[in-house]
């Protein structure tokens, strides 16, 4: 099984690596961007390419586009991927997700997608135009939370990070189920999608959604829950399907 990993930025980039040291990363180049290629410790079919796409929904959906396109053009060894995995640390609304924990998106929604009106904030689904959620494989949602312990709910993709009270809890009465909120993971999405690849969201908790304070992030934690979770993935991928696309 190939498996793709978008994360924002390098650093969750090379922690999502950790787990599968000490074997070392292979590097290749596409164009715009370099994936590192890793293979769990024990072996398997499961191999990983990891890039680092950017941070935001635009940039996400650009590399990981050109990722699964370069695949899908045979540019890449190994042929086109059988997943894609948007990955790294976000916001956690309290008290379901504290800060530390892991959740596992069982659908991935661009909660700020769409028009401001006089009765509110209006997605652009209730505009005749597009969509505003990706809803992962639910088999494979539930062997990734089997085996990670992550939490499963909604991850909101915003383009602007929550720094307010009255911002979270708009967010949690338009989505009452959401538990986490990150910056590229539709992004990714539209572009598997696109592909007809499946996806994942899988984020690790490094603050509360809500009034933005910095002293009460706690960064390497979320990144070490990152790496552990990432250590432990890979057998359920090797069980999964990938052709099983049970929503």
């Amino acid at each position: 099984m190939r498996v793709l990993v978008a994360t924002a930025v390098l650093v969750e980039r090379d922690a999502v690596a950790a787990a599968f040291a000490p074997s070392p990363a292979r590097e290749y180049a596409i164009p715009g961007a370099t994936l590192s290629r890793v293979t769990p410790a024990e072996g398997g079919p499961v191999v990983l390419d990891l890039l680092a796409a950017g941070v935001g929904p635009a940039a996400a959906a650009a590399a990981t586009a050109a990722a699964l396109t370069a695949a899908a053009l045979d540019e890449q060894p190994s042929g086109p991927y059988d997943l894609v995995v948007s990955a790294g640390i976000g916001g956690g609304f309290q008290p379901e997700a504290p800060v530390g924990s892991l959740v596992l998106a069982d659908e991935i929604t661009a909660a700020d997608l769409g028009a401001e009106t006089a009765d509110g904030f209006v997605p652009v689904t209730e505009l005749g135009f597009g969509a505003v959620t990706h809803r992962p494989p639910k088999s494979l949602v539930r062997a990734v939370a089997a085996v990670t312990g992550a939490r499963t709910g909604a991850v909101l993709t915003v383009n602007t990070v929550t720094g307010s009270a009255d911002r979270a809890a708009e967010l949690r009465r338009r989505h009452p189920g959401a538990l986490a909120e990150a910056m590229e993971g539709f992004g990714v999405a539209e572009a598997a999608a696109a592909h007809g690849v499946p996806v994942l969201e899988l984020r690790a908790v490094s603050n509360p959604v809500g009034p933005r304070d910095r002293a009460a992030w706690r960064i390497g934690d979320a990144l070490a829950a990152l790496t552990g979770a990432f250590g432990k993935l890979a057998p359920a991928l090797e069980s999964w399907n990938p052709h099983d696309r049970t929503q």
